[in-house]
C-alpha cells in the first residue's frame, strides 16, 4: 500500500480522498492556489503545498508544478479525483515516467475509453448499443455535412472531455457553422482539445449510467446503475440509485456486455459508462468517465462500499476481494442533491464569503463538502459547494429524508439553488420515478 498520496485537487473530492486515505492509514499531500489557502483540504492534509495562482490553467491544471509538489513531498502516488487532470492521458503518462502512480486506468486505457469518439469505436466492437454519430469533424462544414446525414436535431460533442461542456443541440442547418465553433473553443479551453462530434440527438431521454470497477488481478465487477436524469444545460444536478426505469433483468443483461467491453479493452481501476435510454426504454452508449464521479456517493450508499478505497486499492496492486454478485443486490435507495452557489433564477455563479454554514445531518443523511462558515467561495472554479446525500429503505422514503435535509440546510451570505431542488422533489414527475433530460426545463418554463 502506499506511504504518501497526493491529492491533484481541491474542495469536496479532495476531502473525500483525505477521508479515504486516513482510514487506510496513508498519509496525504494537497496541492493548492492562492485563492485556496484557507481550504479545509489543505487543512486536514498532513502536509500542503501551492502550486500557483487562483487561474486554474496556472494551478490545479498546472502539471510541472504537481508533480514538482508529488518529488518534493516523497509522494508515491497521485489521486487526481474528477475533473482537472482526471482524464488526462499525457498526465498519467508523466506520472509514471516519474515513477509516481496514477490513481486511475492506464494511459492507453484512459485513451481508449477517455476521448469519447475512440469509445464509440470501443463500444461498437464489444456490442454497447450506440446512436448514430460521426467521426471528428474536421471544420464547419464538415460538421453540416455530418448533421444532414445523421439527421436533425443533432448534438456536438467535446470529444475530450464532458460534464456538459463543448456540448451544442443543433437543430437546423442554418445553426451548425456557430454551434461549431463555440463547441470547439469551449473544449479547447476545458480539455485541451477541441476535437468534437457529431451524434443523433434524443429529444427526451432519461440519462443512466453504470458503475464499473476492475483490479489488475483480472477482477471485474458492475455496482449497478444511477439515474442521472435530473440536468441542466447537461450538468447534472440530482442522482439517484438504482434507477426507478431499471428492472433487474436489464440491469443484469448490461452488467454482462459492460463487463466483457471492460476485460476486452484490459481496463481496470474505476469507470463509468453512461447511457441514454429512450422512450421505449432502449439504451445507448454515451461515453466512458474514466475516474471517480460526483455522484458516486449513491453508489456507496445502496451498496455498502468504499468506492476510492477500491480505487486505491487497485492502483496498489492489490487483489480486490469482493462477492461475485451478478448484478450487484442494493439495499434501499439513495439520492443526491447537488448545492452550488449561484443565482436561483439566473443560475449564474454566486462567489462570496459564506457568514453562516450549518449543514444537515440526522438518521440517513451525508454531506460532502469542502466550504465551513466564514469561508469566501472563490469566483475560479466551479459553483459545487456541497452534496447531500440520503439513504432510506424505499425511494419513497428517500425523497421525504432529502426534503428534511434540504430543509435544515443554512448556507448564509450567498445565494444556493437549494430551493430547487425543493421544487423538484414536489414534482410529480419526478415523485412518479418518471423524469427525462427535460424535466427541469419544463419546471422553469413553468416558473
Amino acid at each position: 500500500m502506499f506511504k504518501k498520496i497526493l491529492i491533484a485537487n481541491r474542495g469536496e473530492i479532495a476531502l473525500r480522498v483525505i477521508r479515504a486515505c486516513r482510514e487506510l492509514g496513508i498519509k496525504t499531500v494537497a496541492v493548492h492556489s492562492e485563492a485556496d489557502t484557507r481550504a479545509l483540504h489543505v487543512r486536514f492534509a498532513d502536509e500542503a503545498v501551492c502550486i500557483g495562482p487562483p487561474q486554474a490553467a496556472k494551478s490545479y491544471l498546472n502539471i510541472p508544478a504537481i508533480i514538482s509538489a508529488a518529488e518534493i513531498t516523497a509522494a508515491d502516488a497521485i489521486h487526481p479525483g474528477y475533473g482537472f487532470l482526471s482524464e488526462n492521458a499525457e498526465f498519467a503518462r508523466l506520472c509514471a515516467k516519474c515513477k509516481i502512480t496514477f490513481i486511475g486506468p492506464t494511459p492507453e486505457a484512459m485513451r481508449a475509453w477517455g476521448d469519447k469518439v475512440t469509445a464509440r469505436e470501443n463500444a461498437k466492437k464489444f456490442g454497447l448499443p450506440l446512436l448514430v454519430g460521426s467521426p471528428v469533424l474536421k471544420d464547419a462544414q464538415h460538421a453540416i455535412e455530418e448533421a444532414k446525414r445523421i439527421g436533425f436535431p443533432v448534438i456536438l460533442k467535446a470529444s475530450g472531455g464532458g460534464g456538459g461542456r463543448g456540448m451544442r443541440v443543433v437543430r437546423s442547418e442554418s445553426e451548425v457553422a456557430d454551434a461549431f465553433g463555440s463547441a470547439t473553443r469551449e473544449a479547447e479551453a476545458g480539455f485541451k482539445n477541441p476535437d468534437v462530434y457529431a451524434e443523433k440527438y434524443v429529444e427526451r431521454p432519461r440519462h443512466i449510467e453504470f458503475q464499473v470497477f476492475a483490479d489488475n488481478h483480472g477482477g471485474i465487477w458492475t455496482f449497478g446503475e444511477r439515474e442521472c436524469s435530473l440536468q441542466r444545460r447537461h450538468q447534472k444536478v440530482m442522482e439517484e440509485a438504482p434507477s426507478p426505469a431499471m428492472s433487474p433483468e436489464k440491469r443484469q443483461e448490461m452488467g454482462e456486455v459492460i463487463r466483457k467491453a471492460i476485460r476486452e479493452t484490459g481496463y481496470t481501476s474505476l469507470g463509468t459508462l453512461e447511457f441514454l435510454m429512450d422512450e421505449s426504454k432502449n439504451l445507448y452508449f454515451l461515453e466512458m468517465n474514466t475516474r471517480v464521479q460526483v455522484e458516486h456517493p449513491v453508489t456507496e450508499m445502496v451498496t455498502g462500499l468504499d468506492v476510492v478505497k477500491l480505487q486505491i486499492g487497485a492502483a496498489a496492486g492489490e487483489k480486490i476481494e469482493l462477492p461475485d454478485t451478478r448484478p450487484w443486490s442494493f439495499r434501499g435507495h439513495a439520492i443526491e442533491c447537488r448545492i452550488n452557489a449561484e443565482d436561483p433564477k439566473t443560475f449564474a455563479p454566486w462567489p462570496g464569503l459564506i457568514t453562516e454554514y450549518s449543514p444537515p445531518g440526522g438518521a440517513g443523511v451525508r454531506v460532502d463538502s469542502g466550504v465551513y462558515g466564514g469561508w469566501r467561495v472563490p469566483s475560479d472554479y466551479d459553483s459545487l459547494l456541497a452534496k447531500v446525500i440520503v439513504h432510506a429503505p424505499t425511494r419513497a422514503e428517500a425523497i421525504v429524508r432529502m426534503r428534511r435535509a434540504l430543509d435544515e440546510f443554512i448556507v448564509g451570505g450567498i445565494r444556493t439553488n437549494i430551493e430547487l431542488h425543493k421544487r423538484l422533489l414536489m414534482d410529480d414527475e419526478v415523485i412518479r420515478g418518471e423524469m427525462t433530460t427535460r424535466t427541469i426545463e419544463r419546471l422553469l418554463a413553468a416558473g
